[in-house]
């Protein structure tokens, strides 16, 4: 079994829940129209963005949606690690650390130079495995965002 399979539209039906959920845990505010029409244009091909899911493609146990974009600081091509989702009965068994595990050297293959990543102040955990993968905080900087 590979771990991590890349999605296609074919996936939508499987991966909805696990959104919902991932949204309803983080306190993201979505509806299930917002949801479903974020992942038919992530899957229409207009978008630089993809989507791997977890564990079996049939019955998976969580997701990791990155969006690429480009930066010069960085020295080229980039991504930001826009959700990562593992279902709460299966956390705590590596899944996640090794998912990230396989995907960074995939995106460096692809010419990705550098990885970003947002994390809840709070969550200590995600920290933790996300420093453990070589993600470095970067104090000096501040996200910020302006819907549109």
């Amino acid at each position: 079994m590979n771990l991590l399979t890349l999605a296609t539209g074919d996936d939508i039906a499987r991966l909805l829940p696990m959104i919902e959920a991932f949204h309803i845990e983080d306190g993201v505010d979505s509806t299930p129209e917002s949801r479903r029409a974020a992942l038919e244009l992530l899957f229409s091909g207009d978008v630089q963005a993809a989507l791997w899911l977890i564990g079996p493609s049939r019955a998976p146990v969580g997701y990791i949606a990155v969006s690429f974009g480009f930066s010069i600081e960085m020295g080229g091509r980039d991504a930001f690690l826009d959700e990562f989702y593992i279902r709460p009965k299966v956390r705590g068994r590596g899944m996640g650390s090794q998912a990230l595990h396989l995907l960074l050297p995939m995106l460096r293959d692809m010419g990705i130079k550098a990885m970003h990543l947002e994390v809840d102040h709070a969550n200590d955990k995600a920290q933790k495995i996300y420093a453990r993968s070589g993600f470095e905080k970067r104090d000096r900087y501040c996200l910020m965002t302006r819907m549109l």
